[in-house]
């Protein structure tokens, strides 16, 4: 087998091993600063309106305490709390 064409290989071997590593690991944000786009981006089950509604909660009553509060924005349950809970950070 030609070296060439045997590197090629293992290079796209680590490189298709390497995205299945990391495909778990869920990004993280903080609920008390994040803007709308990057809630809507990585939290699951929220688009830009309820990511907008999240914000909206958070300019009037002040940062999130918990991550149990987010039932309290319009349109935000139980299921998607659960959901995200790995994903969320207060600080």
């Amino acid at each position: 087998m030609n070296p060439s064409i045997w590197l090629k290989r293992l290079f796209l071997s680590f490189i298709l091993i390497s995205s299945f590593a990391f495909a778990d690991i869920p990004a993280t944000v903080n609920i008390n600063t994040a803007d709308a786009a990057t809630l809507a981006e990585v939290l699951s089950g929220i688009g830009e309106v309820r990511a907008q509604e999240i914000v909206k909660w958070r300019s009037t009553h002040g940062n999130f305490t918990s991550i149990e509060q987010l039932a309290e924005v319009k349109g935000v349950g139980a299921r998607v709390i659960e959901k995200n809970r790995e994903r969320i950070v207060l600080q």
